[in-house]
């Protein structure tokens, strides 16, 4: 076999290889070409885009909220760490009496706080993700909100782990620590192709509660758009899965959802179920409209997170989501004491 004109990308070339040097067809070249036909080579621009988000973040995770997410989330409890000797300020409460006698100088007992915790994201990965009217797409702000969370998370030596659903769960990542991790987080929400194209919150939060046995600050980013008729079972299965974790909403908005421009005769298409539907978006009455309805979702998704005790930080396309991120570590904080 010439070795010649290989062809295909780096798979191709190492398929060719491993037939021009150990020669075909043997053992070790069927399984390598089986083991190589499971890997997909990710275009450059893609680790052009991860890279990007990374180093962003980084600095919005070092610059903004250093400290504040370290505030807010707490471990689960103390754990002992050390017995060391007695020093002027050491709470007298803490003195080891068995050591003291022991050795005949006072010592304390050392605890520190229980610090790993478990972040989870679900992310929303159906086609009313890829929009926007201006400024970047709902699905790479929510990479860039998932980047900041990670970061903030994996540099307090906890672990995070992702779900990623439409209409149906589409993959999920489990918890791990680590720079690399983050990355291959990211990398899955900008390059992953979702099979569904609907939207289903209540299949995301359910799968959560099989996977994460113990308690997770879990993250539900998505536009929160979903048949009326899931209200009732949704609000349900939110209020009960925020009892076992600390379950907080991202809403993804965009100016154009709440209001709309005049611009004449205008063919909107629900990227969901792909219904086209023509409007005169010149009569103001249409307008009026469609404003109504949007701030009666609105005020029917506040109410659901208020009625399932659960906080939700808006984020909108067309605007620093690091403010949105800021106010709710500081209302966080406030409530904290």
């Amino acid at each position: 076999m010439s070795c010649q004109g290989m062809a295909g990308g780096v798979n191709g070339y190492l398929q060719e290889w491993i037939f021009c040097s150990w020669g075909a067809p043997t053992l070790l070249a069927k399984y390598l070409r089986s083991i190589l036909g499971r890997f997909t080579v990710i275009p450059k621009d893609l680790f052009a885009q991860v890279r990007q988000i990374e180093i962003s973040t980084s600095r919005l995770v070092t610059d903004v909220f250093a400290g504040q997410y370290h505030s807010i989330f707490k471990g689960q409890g103390i754990e002992f760490d050390e017995v060391r000797e007695y020093q002027p300020g050491d709470d007298v409460r803490s003195i080891d009496w068995n050591v003291t006698a022991r050795t005949g100088r006072p010592h304390i007992k050392k605890f520190v706080e229980e610090r790993e915790l478990t972040v989870m994201l679900l992310v929303d990965a159906s086609r009313s993700g890829h929009f926007a009217s201006a400024g970047k797409l709902m699905n790479r702000v929510a990479a860039e909100v998932a980047s900041v969370l990670s970061l903030s998370a994996i540099g307090n030596n906890d672990r995070v782990g992702m779900i990623v659903f439409t209409d149906r769960i589409e993959k999920f990542i489990p918890p791990r620590k680590g720079r690399q991790h983050v990355l291959r987080v990211i990398r899955e929400i900008l390059y992953f192709e979702p099979q569904g194209q609907k939207t289903d919150l209540i299949a995301a939060v359910e799968y959560l509660q099989r996977v994460s046995a113990r308690r997770a600050i879990a993250f539900l980013i998505s536009d929160f758009i979903y048949p009326a008729e899931q209200e009732q079972r949704l609000r349900r299965i939110l209020s009960v899965a925020n009892k076992r974790h600390d379950l907080i909403a991202i809403t993804m908005n965009d100016a154009r959802q709440c209001r709309l421009p005049d611009a004449g005769i205008v063919a909107l298409t629900d990227a969901e179920t792909g219904e086209l539907v023509y409007v005169d978006s010149s009569d103001s009455a249409v307008r009026r409209q469609y404003e109504d309805l949007s701030r009666v979702r609105e005020e029917q998704r506040k109410e659901l997170f208020l009625n399932c005790g659960m906080d939700c930080v808006d984020v909108f396309t067309e605007q620093p989501f690091a403010d949105a991120l800021t106010r709710f570590f500081r209302k966080r904080q406030k409530r904290r004491g």
